[in-house]
């Protein structure tokens, strides 16, 4: 349902938050560097009070259900976000990339995950609006993707990421060493790609994997394209200042995973009530819906999604804090 925000705020929002991300692309461009915990920390306060802000101005505008709603989407998509930085670490110290280099790779990671991601928006928007039993299959795929994620193990990442390597170097002729943050050298005359083109392949890839799950765990919370749209884009700012302020410590987060999963369950559980709620099939209930399937407001699922990141980050902590006693 779409909840009906003026027109104007929409393209306003759209123009300003764009012009915030070309910002942010000239500053890496101008200046490549390793940003220090100050500076990162800086930026992402800066990006979670504009989060926070632009919920508070959709309430103004007198729609609290969809400020509510684009929170919990900010939050759930921030949630999957930092679980991506994860795989991220491991393409990054795979390949060694310079340090300085990094925020490049990132930001690049960065733009194709909204290109990608406002494809899936728009597909996702068009099979809901035309196929309501989609939620059905949404909401499986977030259950089987909250078990794979919660008994995922770091070997099995690494795995993956290996073949990926291997099955790009076949495809490739890749230069042994790196070229500064370019894609394509010369060597001996000749242009051959530099290992930076393979790290911007598998960022692609670790994209597309990433927004099949987050999409439909959105679409759990609103199917509202813009509000999606618009908690994508906030859940990507400040991701690679994130990833260089908590650095090594993403991967001994070890109760995170655990926290994502029961989200993407939730959000799965919810899905799969709603399409029995809204159900059309006729091999369910003779086509009609399921009386006794609850609809789950927003304001339960903000409060699932935030006490589950919560209690995640506090076990997390606590845990590393035990290790290191």
């Amino acid at each position: 349902m779409h909840l009906a925000l003026p027109v104007w705020f929409e393209v306003t929002s759209m123009v300003v938050l764009t012009l915030i991300l070309l910002a942010d692309v000239l500053i890496i461009y101008k200046r490549p560097h390793v940003p220090s915990p100050k500076e990162s920390s800086l930026w992402i306060s800066f990006y979670a009070i504009l989060a926070l802000g632009f919920g508070a101005l959709i309430a103004l505008l007198g729609n609290v259900e969809a400020a509510n709603q684009f929170y919990a989407g900010w939050l759930t998509e921030y949630s999957l976000s930092v679980d991506n930085l994860f795989v991220f670490v491991i393409i990054m110290s795979r390949f060694s990339v310079p340090k300085k280099y990094q925020q490049e790779v990132l930001m690049v990671g960065v733009i194709m995950a909204l290109l990608l991601r406002g494809l899936f928006i728009l597909a996702g928007a068009a099979l809901i609006e035309n196929f309501s039993a989609i939620f059905y299959l949404f909401g499986a795929f977030l259950i089987y993707t909250a078990y794979h994620q919660a008994f995922r193990s770091e070997t099995d990442e690494e795995e993956s990421e290996s073949k990926l390597i291997v099955w790009l170097r076949k495809r490739i002729h890749v230069a042994p060493d790196f070229d500064g943050a370019k894609a394509r050298t010369v060597i001996n005359g000749k242009k051959v790609f530099t290992p930076m083109i393979v790290v911007f392949f598998a960022i692609a890839l670790t994209d597309v994997m990433f927004a099949f799950d987050s999409i439909p765990a959105i679409f759990g919370i609103t199917t509202d394209a813009f509000i999606v749209f618009a908690a994508n884009i906030f859940a990507l700012m400040g991701l690679r200042q994130l990833y260089f302020l908590l650095g090594n410590l993403i991967d001994k987060l070890e109760y995170l995973k655990y926290g994502i999963a029961f989200i993407l369950a939730f959000i799965g559980v919810k899905l799969v009530s709603h399409a029995l709620h809204v159900n059309e099939l006729p091999f369910i209930n003779g086509g009609h819906s399921v009386s006794w399937a609850p609809e789950i407001s927003t304001n339960t699922s903000l409060l699932v999604i935030v006490g589950s990141i919560a209690l995640a980050a506090i076990l997390s902590v606590l845990k590393l804090r035990l290790n290191r006693a």
